[in-house]
This record gives structure tokens, sequence and C-alpha cells, in this order.
């Protein structure tokens, strides 16, 4: 229920209502098993759901450098299974077991995006995310409709 107040507030404040019946729901790749979309599409926002560093066999090895780069991986080739990439992304939250390595995390961020085109973000510690994971990524994206030429 906080979600969808949150997720409406977002669409609300930024002056794109769309109805839930509206929403497009991504899901190309979404291992079985996982109750959520990769991605809802609802009026010109995407929400790409939280990614792990992980690929089809798991967490990959390398510790967190390589959950890192492999979350942000996950994201983008999210977006582009939808026809878009990170210059959509607008907004992003990480969660990271140990904020000791938010420095680190941050190297590996900046490498996703242009210079002087960081989306917003926020960070926050977590006490625990799913699988064992060092860091989660989760972003909105700024999609309007390409106009029909």
């Amino acid at each position: 229920m906080l979600f969808k107040f949150l997720a409406t507030a977002a669409l609300i404040a930024c002056g794109s209502v769309a109805h839930a019946t509206d929403a497009q729901f991504y899901n190309n790749g979404n291992p079985p098993g996982r109750p959520f979309s990769l991605a809802v599409r609802t009026g010109d926002f995407v929400f790409v759901s939280g990614q792990l560093g992980t690929d089809d066999k798991g967490l990959v090895a390398g510790g967190f450098e390589a959950q890192a780069r492999k979350a942000m991986d996950n994201v983008s080739d999210i977006l582009k299974g939808m026809g878009l990439g990170m210059d959509h992304v607008v907004k992003c939250t990480i969660m990271i077991a140990d904020m000791g390595k938010w420095a680190d995390f941050n190297k590996v961020y900046i490498t996703y995006f242009k210079p002087g085109r960081l989306p917003a973000r926020s960070a926050l510690g977590a006490n625990g995310l799913a699988l064992g994971g060092e860091v989660e990524v989760e972003c909105m994206a700024y999609a309007p409709p390409t106009p029909l030429k």
C-alpha cells in the first residue's frame, strides 16, 4: 500500500497521472519464481525493480565491486530491453549492506552516466539484502512516448 501511495504521489508530482490499468509490465528475462516485474511503465515513467549483482547462476563472484557493476548492468539491460538507456534515468535508490563501501559504489556508479547528467539519488544502509547481496539498485526513468512521424 505504501509503494502504491509513493508511486502515485511521484506521478502526480511530476505531472504525469496514469492509471494502473494503463501500466505496461516488463518481464523479459525475469527468472521463474521471482514475484515481481523487472520494470513497470506507467505514463511517462519507468520504474525498474531493485537489481542485485546477479546473473542466471546467482550472485556474481568477485565481491562488492563485481556485484555493483552487475547490478548496474542489470538496470541498463532492462532499460535497453524497453528501448531506453541510462540517459533516461532520473532517480536511483541504492541499498548497500556495508555503508563503508559507499565510495567504492560511487566509483562504479558514475561510469554509467555522462558527466553532468547524474540522476537524483538516495543511498541507504540495508541490514540484509535478498540472496545475501552486497548492493541493490532501483531506478526511475523518464521516457515520454515518442511521437509518431
